[in-house]
């Protein structure tokens, strides 16, 4: 084939062409190759060509000139008819350069193209980038003179474009062919000729005749699409349509810009032309422009048809009768301007960027025929030369093609996967055709072919068996199966192959794991290994995100073929955030496609269903027997909202019509059916609703306020009395006033007394009847004949709603004084008190534990007490009546007035009575005693301190910023930023008692209302004149002494604390502080004047008559982790024997044994890695990696081990059992129905309780994600607790906050915590640590009301918040990438923290400082993200970067107005697709950008997702931890995990420490085996504080077992 060369203009003057000297030549030339603007391009050719200009050239010049300078003529219409002047006086030898770089109609040897692609020409330099598509009309082809014209077959639309013949058995079936339109156009080749020659006429007389009127209605046509802009904007667009590229700067940035452009090549020899050559070619020609004398006398031109002629007419016709308007038409003010630099030329029929260094062009293979021709070569053996025969055959015929490329008209190499063909865009393609049966793709045997299609179609056929993908085309004449594409189209290519086995790697992926995050779906793209058939070397992120929208479609296609009542996958959590991130839309697929892909798949997906999980029979009943009402009621509710909930009426989906033959069109009435489904299409089912719905389920609605539990009755309404039905039995045993109390009473006959339970008719009729036990009968003068009503509270008016037992109630401290005649009937409620086998009765029949209670009505039992407020089911309080009370006792009023006692402060053992006060030894406060010299915690508000403190760190004030360079920092509006500690509460104040007094009154006498206290102020390291940064480095819990003194009310007081001398401790400093809670130490005292440390005084080393006082029981407060601990530490507590069920790498089993309450003994974790991670810490550990639900079958089989022949657990041997299930399978759906359902009965969830059920040990831990408790409006966390009720279990649940318990990470988990009956129910732990108040909103709306757990430390804690300095600044620097396993640490641990984790042993080697490696393009944005605290995606520049792949991240376009944002200060387009134009806008496929330093994705979809704030994040020094998550990634959903220095993501080490493992905890498997460890696990410190809270349980029952022992022994001595 012959090297091509560039079109050259030759224009047809009478003047003859100047001969101009070799120099001058050369010069223009170059100018030729430089990046030069119009303007300055025609600065240099008029100094070059000034002197051999003709004189009246020159004097019009002049003319021109002058009107330049005076605005009578445009500086655009100048330059156009200086072009003018200059094409009439000069004409270049040879033709060898167009003055103004266009190719203006005319070929090679000087002929002119046709007026179609001179026109088209025109209007692509002057259009916008958008055109609306129009129908094509059909079109001829032809062989040569003497054939008759081929059968035209119509574009069809892209036939299946799925990969999920895949997954189906058998061959792949594609979709039939439509029938072909026969050819309308007969004329010959002399007409053809005659019609191009007479086009040729038209152009040459235009452009000799009035080049100058052509060049001025040209530009008039332009001014008037432009009229709204002014003459600056309008001549920068015309520079920028007419230029190769932009040229902003010059100079050595240019000169470096051209040297990084890549070469093209220009011939098939592989000889590369130079760079000027091809941009000499004007950019907008057409295929015909390019064809030289010699083919056009052998092939084939395509012919104008009726329509396009008409066309060019109504175009003609168009330009002559624009009226003028003056070139220097003004905008009007007011108007938006934009700058039109930023909006660079697209080619109008591929839509690819005219200025984009990597455009290609196509080149046809030697001795290339057309595609009639190349069909009837011999080699091909398909055809004779009669082309009758294509008429003979019922499908069209099937060849390999080798060696090709794609093109548009334009001859632009392009993707076939864009939409372009859908479009009616004609996209033609040359290459090598072989017979079908070839399967080598050398060209070889081969017929080379040009100009072949337009293609029709295109189509995936599946693959080879193996991982080579078949895609091929289809055009009129024949079908092409793909084998290798040409080097040029290589490129191109290889990204449709990308794509597809990327949505191969997608699907079956979420085949197995349909709950995985985006993290999850991350790690499978970056951990499997590219097949050698596509030509990349690694998957990535912006691969994915690259091909999201095809990715998402062959999903949506996947699930199509599946059954109407699966859940689609494509709702799965890792889906929707890739949805979101990279913008794509939903529901745009075609009827054709859904059941071409339905009929592959949908015998495979039927066989599918969930694993049967193993459940105890009582676990079992408790789900049928809900489910079979409540899903029946839930389903008809969704039937009766189907229509209104599931519409979007915006996609394609939605706006299809009824198939007519899916199960629910067939129930419609119009289609003869019952019309009772009321569901939808099963082919219109919108996915933007479905999309919706499941993120309206993850989305926790904290914000309604706390409601105070009513009073059953309303006392002003008296309800009459009839004496009659009410008369007393016996006489009165008790009058107490005007109260006379009685023991029994007759109401319609029915003899009640005390003790009695009995139903009470509501206020409101439309209420159940409320339920009490009587405790008390009375009458007085004023009320009449009353009772005392002792609440019971039904279990649907508690958390269980509608899942509790009906004959179910429960004990709650409410109770009313009631008239008699409110009383409807005697009513029975059985107390039901846990059997004395309890713990052995796991697994059996639950009716045989609950026998005697019929369901009668009338009949009811009762077990648990239940706390109203906190949500927690306990054992009835063992509170007995005296004899004097017997008549009147209520345990409801007894335990009331107990805490009301405990709660009134109140003063102790009076000291002394001085002039104004009283002083006492000690006061007491909700439970708990302080004495004189104890330390107390008291609000940061109570006090200050004699220096002045340093304002806390505020952000610095932004500084403009270069709009050009940084153009998506405008996003950064607000100045919150995640991560951020700058809102997070001081600490608690500490001080010293000195006094405790009450002030007198006037009479003399104390005022023991107005407790104070008189106290020593303790300073922290932070409070003295260092301010923070000595608290980064000392430990703590260390204070200073100071003898400046404060008066504070004693109701501020907070608890109590201690506080010692470090010199006085018999222990290490080390040992004591682990000891115990709420333990502090000092070892200088500060003296705030002189801003020194001193030596303590001896008052506060000698504290005096301290006193070791405690208080006495516990109400709602947390008085347990308060009360010292002298002799009771005595006690030796057995460590509880374990089973950690969903262990992971043993982050809870680790928190437990540094609580030093169990032991370890068994673990499940199926997950291979994370099992070997739990041996390598827990040596003596069983660990069992099967699934939990066959290990449960064999012990309650009774096998006694597994196949491994390791020993399982039996019942009776766990006492302890701990676990965190997954909540796969039903975490993605808005409610249950009978599909939905069925996946949580088999989820394991419920096989957790039945672990629970069976083994019955005597504490129980769950831990899960903060919105178990609202999964399926709060049903899962219903069904849990009515589970562990029927049981016997006390139990209870809570949100906690990792942050507050000792570690830089905001991580809410969900806690429920069960003890058996006999044992007591742990409390939450209260706080340790202050924490942002945005990450502590842990209250828990079920069924609108507020739960809220029992901590009480709400605005503060003891100790400072840890930060990310304290989590990670000690480790040594490493590099994206690192990844040895074992470095030197480099130095001493810096903070408290640190010190902890490296543990007090000396440790000379650091684990698992490895961080992953990140794909070059990602590591240069890591790189330009800036050091400063809040940096993110946003503040990436805007600039071309080199990579260390040697490839170029390119600058980010933006190339639409964005409605909500607006422009730019200097007028900078903002958007960069077509949805930002307006609201509800589709998506512009060709927009999308891809390899830029800016992801095209975020500015895409920032505006609906916060502006996805923190991708691309840095850690902030001060700051905290995201949550961890399994997979670092920069734009996963918790993106902000860039090392607050370092140019990388955070190690797993880093990682590891925000979870709070030790340094020394081992880890197990590759990189990303170890980031899931981590992130899955629950850390270590949370548990460790919950751990201490099941002690202190264990602590109080053992000394209530010694306290009967000490009084059985003491009884049995008297007797």
């Amino acid at each position: 084939m012959p090297a091509r060369t560039a079109p050259a203009r030759v224009p047809a003057l009478a003047t003859p062409a100047i001969s101009l000297p070799d120099d001058v030549r050369r010069r223009l030339k170059d100018l030729e190759r430089d990046s030069l603007t119009e303007k300055e391009c025609v600065k240099e050719k008029l100094n070059l060509l000034h002197e051999f200009l003709q004189t009246e050239i020159k004097n019009q010049l002049c003319d021109l000139e002058t009107k330049l300078h005076k605005e009578e003529l445009s500086e655009e219409g100048y330059l156009a008819k200086v072009k003018s002047l200059l094409n009439k006086d000069l004409s270049l030898e040879n033709g060898a350069h167009a003055f103004n770089r266009e190719v203006n109609g005319c070929l090679e040897n000087g002929s002119q193209a046709s007026s179609e692609a001179w026109r088209v020409r025109i209007a692509e330099a002057h259009s916008p980038p958008h055109t609306s598509s129009k129908p094509r009309a059909p079109r001829r082809s032809k062989l040569d003179a003497g054939t008759t014209p081929s059968p035209k077959v119509t574009r069809r639309t892209t036939r299946q474009t799925t990969i999920t013949s895949h997954f189906a058995k058998g061959p792949a079936k594609r979709k039939p062919e439509e029938d072909s339109d026969r050819s309308k156009s007969e004329e010959s080749v002399d007409e053809e000729e005659r019609d191009q020659e007479e086009k040729r006429r038209r152009i040459t007389f235009r452009e000799s005749v009035a080049v100058a009127e052509s060049e001025t209605e040209t530009l008039r046509t332009h001014l008037d699409q432009e009229d709204e802009r002014d003459e600056r904007v309008k001549e920068d667009r015309r520079l920028r349509s007419q230029t190769r590229e932009l040229a902003p700067t010059r100079g050595a940035e240019e000169e470096a810009n051209r040297e990084a452009r890549p070469r093209t090549q220009v011939d098939m020899d592989g000889e590369g032309g130079e760079r000027d050559d091809r941009r000499s070619r004007f950019q907008l020609r057409d295929l015909a422009a390019r064809r030289t004398t010699e083919e056009t006398e052998t092939e084939r031109a395509t012919p104008q048809t009726s329509q396009d002629r008409d066309e060019d007419e109504k175009e003609e016709k168009r330009r002559k009768t624009i009226p003028k308007e003056p070139a220097e038409k003004k905008p009007p003010r007011g108007k938006t301007m934009i700058n039109s630099r930023l909006q660079p030329p697209r080619c109008v029929q591929c839509g690819q960027y005219l200025d984009d260094v990597d455009l290609k062009y196509e080149q046809h293979p030697p001795d290339a025929l057309e595609e009639p021709q190349m069909l009837t070569n011999e080699k091909l053996s398909i055809f004779d030369n009669n082309e009758s025969g294509f008429e003979s055959y019922e499908a069209f015929p099937q060849h390999k093609l080798t060696c090709f490329s794609v093109y548009c008209k334009r001859g632009h190499l392009c993707p076939i996967d864009t939409g372009l063909i859908e479009k009616n865009v004609k996209l033609y393609f040359s290459g090598t055709a072989k017979a079908i049966y070839e399967e080598n793709p050398s060209l070889e045997g081969g017929v080379n072919g040009k100009n072949l299609g337009p293609i029709n179609e295109w189509w995936i056929a599946g693959y080879d068996g193996g991982e080579k993908v078949l895609i091929g085309f289809s055009t009129g004449f024949a079908e092409y199966f793909l084998m290798e594409p040409s080097p040029d189209y290589k490129p191109f290519f290889g990204l449709i192959q990308e794509k597809i086995y990327m949505s191969k790697i997608v699907i079956e992926f979420l085949q197995g794991n349909p709950d995985a995050t985006y993290e999850d779906l991350i790690n499978k793209i970056e951990t499997t290994v590219p097949p050698s058939t596509i030509n990349v070397n690694r998957f990535t992120e912006d691969s994915l995100l690259r091909h999201a929208q095809f990715v998402v479609s062959q999903v949506e296609s996947y699930d199509d073929a599946k059954d109407s009542d699966e859940q689609p996958i494509f709702l799965s959590p890792c889906m929707r955030d890739l949805i979101k991130l990279a913008g794509v839309t939903l529901g745009q697929r075609r009827a054709e496609r859904r059941q071409t892909v339905r009929l592959r798949n949908s015998a495979k997906e039927k066989d599918k269903g969930p694993t049967k999980a193993t459940t105890t029979k009582l676990v079992c009943e408790i789900f049928d027997t809900f489910f079979a009402e409540q899903i029946e009621k839930d389903d008809k509710e969704d039937k009766e909202n189907a229509f209104k909930r599931r519409r979007c009426g915006v996609c394609e989906v939605c706006q299809r019509p009824e198939c007519g033959k899916c199960k629910a069109c067939k129930d419609m009435p119009k289609f003869g059916g019952s019309g009772r489904s009321k569901q939808a299409c099963l082919r219109r089912r919108c996915p933007n609703m479905a999309m919706k719905e499941a993120e309206d389920d993850e989305e926790v609605d904290d914000d309604i306020p706390e409601m105070p539990s009513p009073k059953k009755m309303h006392q002003g309404k008296k309800m009459k009395q009839n004496k009659n039905r009410i008369s007393w039995v016996g006489e009165a045993i008790k009058t107490d006033g005007k109260k006379s109390y009685y023991q029994q009473v007759c109401m319609d006959g029915e003899t009640l007394e005390v003790g009695d339970c009995v139903s009470v008719i509501p206020d409101d009729p439309s209420k159940p009847l409320y339920l009490a036990r009587v405790t008390a009968l009375w009458e007085d003068s004023s009320n009449g004949q009353m009772f005392h009503a002792h609440w019971f509270c039904a279990g649907s008016d508690t958390v269980l709603g509608a899942t509790s037992d009906p004959r179910e109630l429960f004990l709650v401290d409410e109770c009313e004084d009631m008239q008699l005649s409110y009383i409807h009937s005697k009513v029975n409620v059985i107390y039901k008190p846990p059997s004395e086998n309890w713990a052995m009765e796991g697994g059996m029949d639950p009716e045989a534990t609950l026998p005697g209670i019929p369901k009668d009505g009338k009949t009811y039992f009762y077990q648990l007490w239940y706390d109203q407020d906190y949500a927690r089911f306990e054992s009835p309080p063992k509170i007995q009546p005296t004899e004097d009370n017997k008549y009147k006792f209520c345990a409801s009023c007894a335990r009331l007035a107990e805490m009301r006692q405990k709660e009134m402060p109140r003063v102790l053992e009076q000291l002394e009575d001085m002039d104004t006060r009283v002083l006492y030894s000690s006061a007491t406060k909700n439970g708990i005693l302080y004495r004189v010299g104890d330390g107390v915690y008291l609000p940061p508000e109570a006090f200050t301190f004699n220096i002045k403190l340093s304002s806390p760190v505020k952000r610095p004030r932004k500084e403009p910023v270069d709009e050009e360079l940084y153009p998506e920092h405008y996003r950064k509006y607000s100045d919150y930023i995640k991560g951020s500690n700058l809102d997070a509460p001081e600490p608690y104040r500490i001080g010293r008692i000195k006094e405790i007094f009450c002030p007198k009154k006037s009479n003399g006498k104390p005022n023991e209302a107005e407790i104070k206290i008189k106290l020593y102020k303790f300073y922290r390291p932070e409070n003295t004149h260092k301010s923070n940064p000595a608290s980064y480095h000392a430990d703590i819990n260390l204070l200073y002494w100071s003898d400046e003194e404060a008066v504070v009310e004693f109701r501020a007081v907070q608890g109590r604390c201690t506080v010692e001398y470090g010199e006085d401790l018999p222990e290490c400093l080390q040992e004591y502080s682990t000891g115990g809670p709420d333990r502090f130490y000092f070892l200088e005292a500060y003296n705030a004047k002189s801003k020194t440390f001193e030596d303590p005084p001896n008052h506060a080393r000698s504290p005096g008559n301290k006193g070791k006082g405690k208080g006495k029981g516990k109400g709602k407060t947390k008085s347990q982790a308060l009360e010292p601990s002298e002799p009771e530490q005595a006690i030796d507590l057995p460590k509880l024997r374990t089973l950690d069920v969903f262990s992971g790498c043993g982050g809870l089993s680790e928190g437990f044994h540094q609580a030093g309450i169990c032991e370890t003994l068994w673990a499940i974790e199926m997950w291979e890695p994370a099992a070997q991670a739990f041996r390598l810490n827990n040596p003596g550990s069983t660990v069992f990696t099967e699934d939990c639900n066959v290990l449960l079958k064999l012990v309650m089989a009774g096998e006694v081990t597994n196949l491994l022949r390791q020993r399982l657990p039996q019942k009776g041997d766990v006492e302890m059992l701990c676990g965190g299930p997954p909540c796969q399978g039903f975490s993605g759906m808005n409610r249950f129905n009978s599909r939905t359902y069925s996946k949580f009965k088999n989820s394991l969830v419920v096989s957790f309780l039945s672990y629970c059920d069976y083994y019955r040990p005597r504490f129980f831990l769950l831990e899960n994600v903060r919105n178990f408790v609202s999964f399926k409006r709060s049903m899962v966390l219903k069904l849990t607790l009515r589970c562990l009720v029927r049981m016997g279990y006390q139990c209870t649940f809570g949100v906690l906050q990792a942050g507050q318990y000792g570690v830089a990470q905001t991580r809410r988990r969900a806690i429920i915590l069960a003890a058996a009956p006999g044992e007591k129910l742990p409390l939450f732990p209260e706080p340790l640590h202050v924490f942002a108040p945005r990450a502590c909103q842990l209250s828990v709306v079920v069924d609108d009301k507020k739960f809220v757990s029992n901590i009480t430390r709400l605005s503060s804690a003891p100790f400072r918040t840890i930060t990310v300095r304290d989590t990670m600044s000690d480790l040594p620097e490493i590099r994206n990438g690192a990844s040895a396993p074992e470095i030197a640490y480099n130095g001493e641990p810096q903070s408290w923290f640190q010190r902890q984790l490296r543990g007090s042993h000396y440790q000379p080697t650091l684990r698992d400082h490895i961080c992953k490696d990140m794909s070059p393009l990602v590591a240069a944005r890591m790189r330009h993200i800036p050091l400063a605290p809040g940096s993110d995606w946003r503040d990436l520049p805007n600039i071309e970067v080199h990579l260390t792949d040697g490839t170029l991240a390119k600058k980010l376009r933006y190339t639409h107005h964005d409605k909500k944002n607006s422009c730019s200060s200097s007028g900078n387009l903002r958007g960069v697709c077509s949805c930002a134009e307006a609201a509800g806008r589709a998506c512009d496929p060709t927009a999308r950008q891809f390899n830029t330093l800016i992801p095209w994705c975020l500015p895409h979809t920032g505006n609906r997702h916060n502006h996805w704030a923190g991708l691309y994040g840095r850690l902030e020094w001060d700051g905290f931890f995201s949550t961890t998550v399994t997979n670092p990634e920069p734009m996963g959903k918790q993106g902000r995990v860039l090392h607050p220095e370092q140019h990388r993501v955070v190690s797993v080490r880093e990682c590891a420490r925000s979870q709070g493992f030790p340094d020394t905890y081992r880890l197990f498997g590759n990189i990303l085996d170890r980031h899931r460890q981590v992130g899955n696990a629950v850390p270590p410190p949370l548990a460790k504080a919950i751990g201490l809270e099941i002690k202190l349980c264990m602590l109080a029952k053992a000394r209530e077992g010694a306290s009967v022992k000490v009084k059985e022994e003491e009884t049995a001595s008297k007797a």
